[in-house]
């Protein structure tokens, strides 16, 4: 890993700029969930993970509680991360089709994975200032990651927050299932977030997931 990935990813497991948020994910890592009390939870902010060659960033919303606040690796361990790896491994970008713990031999190609707030928050809803005091490290990783090209937006929080980080653009691009919105060098992707809510109720499929990474490869394939 680089030096400048590494220094920024070491202040991002530091922080402790939200005072909710902090008390909440070291109060979940304390209580646990029963079918994980043996194990030690993560319960510190998480950096993203994955090819620092990557032209291709996902963009989440925010760690899971009892998943990336317990194994220490965003999407990993919990039901949105089981429905996003099978994608990434269909469609080239990972190794496996599963991840249940940050040293379960998961490796990305091309690909880098990362939410745009960074604590597990209560009720998985950060507030607006939560988001802004987060989008910093997020730009710190576009300014790292120099390759990307595609942003692929899980859902509409993490549009916004791709959005107010990169030039302005009018009117707003809206978000829906594979948008598109072109930004500097960036073409943003929007894609149904794989939590339960839209998995089980039919509202993503994993064709409409795949659609999204196949779109994604297009792009950041195409000659600048």
């Amino acid at each position: 890993m680089s030096t400048e990935l590494n220094e920024l990813n070491a202040e991002v497991v530091r922080c402790r700029r939200c005072l909710r948020l902090a008390l909440w994910r070291e109060e979940v890592a304390q209580t646990k969930r029963a079918s994980f009390a043996h194990e030690s939870y993560w319960g510190k902010p998480l950096p993203g993970f994955g090819d620092e060659g990557a032209r291709v960033m996902v963009l989440g919303l925010a760690p899971a509680a009892h998943g990336g606040n317990r194994t220490g690796r965003i999407f990993t361990g919990d039901r949105s991360g089981d429905w996003l790896f099978r994608a990434l491994h269909r469609a080239g970008y990972a190794n496996q089709p599963t991840s249940v713990s940050a040293d379960d031999g998961l490796a990305l190609r091309d690909c880098y994975v990362c939410a745009a707030v960074r604590c597990a928050p209560p009720a998985n809803r950060p507030t607006p200032q939560e988001r802004d005091n987060c989008l910093p490290y997020l730009v710190g990783e576009l300014e790292i990651l120099r390759r990307v090209r595609v942003i692929v937006c899980l859902g509409s929080f993490a549009w916004d927050a791709a959005l107010r980080v990169l030039p302005a653009v009018k009117p707003k691009p809206r978000f829906t299932h594979l948008a598109e919105a072109r930004v500097g060098r960036f073409v943003l992707v929007g894609s149904y977030h794989p939590s339960q809510q839209n998995t089980f109720t039919g509202k993503l499929t994993e064709p409409m997931l795949d659609a999204v990474f196949t779109r994604a490869r297009e792009l950041s394939s195409a000659p600048t």
